[in-house]
Order: C-alpha cells, then sequence, then structure tokens
C-alpha cells in the first residue's frame, strides 16, 4: 500500500512538472509567418503542414544539449530540423561538436544554421527545475523526458541523436517511449538513431549542438549581470565557478542563490569544506 501511494506521489510529481512551464521554449519553423522572438514563452506551437498536392519531403533533425554537467546555469537542448536533401548545406557551413569552436564561430554559425533550417527549438531547464525533477527521476531519465519534448515540436521522420546513455540503443528506445505519450502515432513511424558523440559524426547533431550552446553561453551572460559577479563557466572544474561557491557559503552559512543546482555533489562537497574550517 505504502509503495502505491510513493508510486502514485512521483507520477503526480511528474506530470505537475511537465506541464508547469519549467522551461523556456525558442521556436523558429520555416514560414511566411513573422519569426518567432528568441526567450518567449509558448504554450502551444504550431508547425504548418504541406498543402494538399505537395510531395511529402524527407525531414531529419538532430537533438543536443548543452549545460548538462555545470553546478551553476541552465541547461539547454537544441534541436534543428531540415530536409534531408539539403542537410549538406550544414557541412558546408563548417559545422562541429560546438566544445571545438569559439563562442564566436559558435555565434556566426548558429546564425547561419537558423537561417537554413526548417525548424529549431532550444528548450530550457532552470536549475531549480532539475533539482525537482532530481527527487523523482535521475539525470539521464531527465534527458530522455527533454530530448522527447524537443522531438514533439520537430517531428522529423529521423531524428539523430546524442545519447545520454551509456548504452546508446537504450536512450533511443526511452526517448521513443516517452515521446509515444504525446505522439503515438508518429512514434510507430520515427526513426530514431542514438550514438554517443554523434555531434562529432552528424552536422545535424552538431547544429543542434552550436545552437544550444549559444543559448546557454547567452544566459550565462544574462546571469553574471544580474548577480554583478563572474562565476565563470559555472562547470565544477572552473576554479572560478569553485572560488565562486566557496566565497558564497561562507558568506551565507553554506546556502546558495537559486542559479546554483543544489542537487549536485560539488555543493555537498563544499558545505562539508565549509565545515571542516568552522
Amino acid at each position: 500500500m505504502e509503495r502505491q501511494k510513493r508510486l502514485l506521489k512521483k507520477r503526480l510529481l511528474k506530470k505537475r512538472l511537465l506541464k508547469s512551464r519549467y522551461s523556456r521554449l525558442i521556436y523558429s519553423p520555416k514560414s511566411r509567418r513573422r519569426p518567432a522572438r528568441e526567450g518567449a514563452n509558448f504554450n502551444t506551437l504550431k508547425i504548418s503542414s504541406p498543402k494538399s498536392g505537395d510531395i511529402q519531403k524527407m525531414m531529419i533533425a538532430g537533438i543536443d544539449e548543452a549545460g548538462k554537467g555545470p553546478v551553476i546555469g541552465p541547461m539547454c537542448i537544441g534541436g534543428v530540423k531540415i530536409e534531408d536533401s539539403k542537410a549538406h548545406i550544414l557541412k558546408v557551413l563548417g559545422v562541429a561538436d560546438s566544445k571545438k569552436l569559439t563562442p564566436k564561430k559558435r555565434e556566426q554559425l548558429a546564425a547561419q544554421i537558423k537561417k537554413h533550417a526548417d525548424g529549431f527549438f532550444v528548450l530550457e531547464v532552470s536549475p531549480s527545475q532539475i533539482d525537482e525533477l532530481r527527487k523523482i527521476m535521475s539525470m539521464n531519465e531527465i534527458m530522455v523526458v527533454c530530448f522527447a519534448k524537443v522531438l514533439e515540436q520537430l517531428k522529423p521522420d529521423t531524428v539523430y541523436v546524442d545519447a545520454a546513455d551509456v548504452k546508446a540503443e537504450r536512450f533511443a528506445e526511452n526517448v521513443c517511449r516517452q515521446y509515444s505519450k504525446t505522439c503515438p502515432d508518429h512514434a510507430k513511424e520515427i526513426k530514431i538513431i542514438s550514438m554517443h558523440q554523434a555531434d562529432a559524426i552528424y552536422p545535424v547533431v552538431s547544429a543542434a549542438s552550436i545552437i544550444a550552446k549559444v543559448r546557454r553561453d547567452e544566459l550565462i551572460e544574462e546571469l553574471k549581470k544580474e548577480w554583478c559577479t563572474d562565476f565563470g563557466s559555472g562547470y565544477p572544474s572552473d576554479p572560478k565557478t569553485k572560488g565562486f561557491l566557496l566565497k558564497w557559503g561562507k558568506e551565507h552559512c553554506g546556502e546558495f542563490p537559486s542559479i546554483v543546482r543544489q542537487s549536485w555533489q560539488t555543493v555537498e562537497n563544499i558545505r562539508e569544506e565549509l565545515k571542516k574550517v568552522e
């Protein structure tokens, strides 16, 4: 009985979190309509359907994340959709793994990707929302939910994803299962190709990685201005990030601001470290 109550509570919390505005969306389908404003919140998004008599074109998409590991700042999951017959444009542009590009080059490529893509989508998940989700699921499960939410908006024929699981095939299966909850018919038809380091193999995933990374970088800069401090990249290995956390922790009795992921082991380690010097 107790176990059933816990499972019910978990399902209700998950449902509430997923239905809430726990993320901000950036979406732009290629159409004659005015482009969506970046950073805007959307409750419903529409993709224009082909007119009667039009030839159905093969659409592919790529999905990747930026900011899964940092202790500070949001996580962004980017998706790019493009017609298969013109996907070679991405390679011509010179897209590559976002981590191997300079910030300036990423920004230049992001603008070109958005210009040539048939659609793009960025899902933002805040630190507090990540902390809440981690109460009911693992980080890998969170990635599955987020990738599926991006997929819901793009609806390609084939999607290439950067596997967020040690078993790439299992990640594809889990994303498909999650996707089928909202798009059951399309889930039966879509082809999901999941690979480790897909952003270094498939240009369309590289493109998704780039727009996700550029958006996260923008958000990080906004947070630095808002909090009037330079906390570095937000990654635990960054000395500037750790220095900021130590200083803040000392000044606020081990408590940290909302831009910090409270469920991260890094935060717990710093709290322990602060206790030792008391």
